[in-house]
This record gives C-alpha cells, structure tokens and sequence, in this order.
C-alpha cells in the first residue's frame, strides 16, 4: 500500500513539475513582449551578415512601465535618426519586429524618459 501513496505522490509531482515549467517557458521564451526606442546612429555598428541584415542597433529600450533594457537588433539599413520605434522583443529569438511611431503614441512613461 506504502509503495502506490509513493507512486501517486511522485506522479502529482511529476505533472506539477510539468504545468509549472509549461507555464514559465511560455510566460519568458514564446510571449512577445513590446518595448519603445529612440533611434541613436552613433549605437549602430556595420556586421558581416549571410542576409541583408547588415547593420546592428545596441538601444536602450523602455517597456510600458518605463523600465530598461539594452537590446541589440538588426536592420536591412540605417535607420531615420531620432525616430521612436515599437519594438516586438522575444527572449529566445530577440527582435522580430518593430515599426516606426510618433511620440504621442508611445506610452506616457516612455515619454517622460525621452523629455528633454
């Protein structure tokens, strides 16, 4: 009888062990997360590239909430100086998309970080 309580206990947890890395995997690897930028030039740097991404931004990124983090992506080009960007960030593959938008669009807490 010992032995199966053993068993159940061990296959409970087992299947949390399961949910549970499920659940942080998608929440931290797959779950894009959107982050807002000012275009700098003097952070791009030309790199050897096997596509037409040959340029390579190091930015300053603020999430909704203002809160940083420097991230690298690649471009076909340099781009518009000044220019706020709308950046789709993914932990595993990085940047996989951004767009161009206007100030009054980025949220007020990213403003406020680009107020002069």
């Amino acid at each position: 009888m010992e032995s199966i309580k053993e068993k159940l206990f061990i296959m409970i947890g087992i299947i949390v062990f399961i949910i549970l890395v499920g659940f942080l995997g998608y929440n931290y690897l797959l779950k894009s997360f959107t982050y807002y930028t000012q275009i700098d030039n003097t952070k791009i740097s030309e790199v050897e590239a096997k596509d037409e991404m040959k340029y390579e931004y190091k930015l300053i990124m603020y999430d909704e909430n203002g809160k940083s983090k420097e991230i690298k992506f690649k471009t076909s080009r340099e781009l518009r100086e000044s220019a706020f960007l709308k950046v789709k960030y993914y932990a595993i593959s990085g940047v996989n998309k951004w767009e161009e938008v206007q100030y009054e669009d980025l949220p007020s807490k990213v403003q406020n970080k680009y107020k002069n």
